[in-house]
């Protein structure tokens, strides 16, 4: 069972690092898609839209305000379900973009090359929003409709969320004009891809299928070593009909770098494959 205080660290780790990541998105947002007119879906799509048609809301104001209408409804409809990380970091983008728009001014692009901007705009929101994807939460905004979708319809998460980004992203080319359109076209889809490569990414372990002779000492190495465990079966060669044993193993892509290295040097005739993954579920790596 988990102690209060391993506990209380790892909550303020993870929340530390979904402060950061959601102070990159703050940074992506403001200073790249703002100036550019990058309506790329989400509620900081929508806010650019109410700021381009009227001037007395700003888009940062605009989006403080329908992020917290949409957690009021989201509590509305999920009660207890809806999840408080996804509350937090929706609350510290919102005032990140509020305090961004006192304190640096933006009336023009930080730069004239309209890709360079358009990278940066995809970039930085996108590791952001992997990152706090990874921790169990989300910024809110046009998430929160989607899971109403879910709810209510027979549409999954990813091809909710996809009909209203796309919904957003045709109203700016009516505001925006084609040009600006079909940039936050590009950015949508390039955005998508990329959120899912940074979450892979995050997560990829390596996992070792190792046929030995001298299980006892590679098992005590994993185990004492990298403080991991491992899964032991015996078997038999089909040519040689010598007994083997065969170790299931997953572990860090630096501790793979080791393994393998001592494996190597207690068992050079080793039959080993390692391959990588994402998707772990179990007692040190994701929860069920």
């Amino acid at each position: 069972m988990e102690s209060k205080q391993s506990k209380f660290k790892r909550i303020f780790k993870e929340y530390s690092l979904m402060t950061a990541a959601t102070l990159i998105m703050a940074a992506g947002i403001y200073f790249f898609k703002f100036p550019n007119d990058f309506v790329m879906g989400g509620v900081s799509g929508i806010s650019m839209l109410i700021g381009k048609l009227q001037s007395a809301v700003s888009p940062a104001t605009a989006m403080l305000i329908i992020n917290l209408a949409l957690i009021v409804v989201g509590f509305i409809v999920f009660g207890r379900e809806f999840s408080i990380k996804t509350v937090y970091c929706s609350v510290v983008l919102s005032a990140a973009l509020e305090i961004l728009e006192l304190a640096v001014p933006m009336s023009a692009p930080i730069t004239d090359d309209t890709m360079l901007e358009l990278v940066f705009a995809v970039a930085l929101p996108a590791v952001g929003s992997a990152v706090v994807f990874n921790l169990g939460g989300t910024t809110g905004g046009t998430d929160i409709v989607a899971m109403i979708f879910k709810k209510h319809t027979h549409l999954n998460i990813g091809m909710s969320l996809f009909i209203v980004d796309a919904v957003i992203v045709a109203a700016g080319f009516f505001v925006n004009g084609a040009k600006a359109g079909m940039y936050s076209l590009v950015g949508l889809l390039i955005k998508a891809l990329v959120v899912d490569v940074i979450i892979e990414n995050i997560n990829i372990s390596k996992y070792f299928f190792i046929v030995t002779t001298v299980p006892d000492k590679i098992c005590e190495y994993i185990n004492v070593n990298l403080h991991k465990g491992a899964t032991v079966w015996q078997a038999k060669g089909s040519y040689t009909k010598e007994d083997k044993t065969i170790i299931l193993a997953v572990m860090t892509r630096s501790q793979a770098v080791t393994m393998r290295n001592y494996i190597k040097s207690v068992d050079p005739h080793a039959f080993v494959v390692i391959s990588s993954t994402s998707d772990i579920i179990g007692k040190g790596f994701r929860s069920t």
